[in-house]
């Protein structure tokens, strides 16, 4: 079993059921999975790009990305409907879990100048989103061979009501969110 699977099992529930009030522990909030997506916009010139952002894409989520095509036409980014302009991923289930285990305890600490997530980056419903301006802080990516940088954005899609179940939860599942300032 994935480690924060079984540390949201036995330490997490119990914790956020105390600390909302939850009789049930099938109401207390949950992750359903990550959403991990890809612009590459310098796809619409080169399609080596593109294939090099995948391969990348499915060695950091293990899945095989989606690719996704421009809806509309942008003359100002050279972008014409139907273009191939990203990549997205879906991770549900044991691989979510490993993927946070990994962006958690060793991507982001990786991240140059880091001093925490933004703890107000949630939607209201209880969803959290962060970007990453490179895909080389991930471990399974080797650095002296990437060909170009690419940043990601990562959400996670809770079962929480509110952003501050959501943000309880993560905090306690180690997501290194900044310290509100004191004054």
């Amino acid at each position: 079993m994935a480690r924060l699977k079984d540390l949201y099992k036995t330490q997490i529930v119990p914790e956020l059921a105390k600390e909302f009030g939850y009789k049930n522990p099938m109401a207390v909030p949950r992750i359903e999975k990550i959403i991990v997506s890809m612009g590459v916009g310098k796809a619409a010139g080169d399609k080596k790009f593109l294939e090099l952002a995948k391969k990348d894409l499915m060695m950091i989520t293990a899945q095989m990305p989606a690719v996704c095509k421009a809806k509309k036409s942008v003359s100002n980014f050279k972008v014409r409907a139907g273009n191939e302009t990203g990549l997205k991923v879906t991770v549900r289930g044991d691989r979510m879990y490993e993927f946070m285990d990994r962006l958690v305890s060793l991507a982001i600490p990786r991240v140059r100048d880091f001093r925490g997530l933004d703890p107000n980056s949630f939607d209201g419903r209880g969803n959290y989103s962060l970007g990453l301006s490179e895909q080389s802080v991930f471990p399974e990516i080797d650095a002296a061979k990437m060909e170009f940088q690419q940043g990601m954005n990562i959400t996670f899609v809770t079962t929480a009501k509110t952003d501050d179940e959501a943000r309880s939860m993560l905090a306690l599942f180690g997501m290194p969110f900044k310290r509100p300032r004191e004054q």
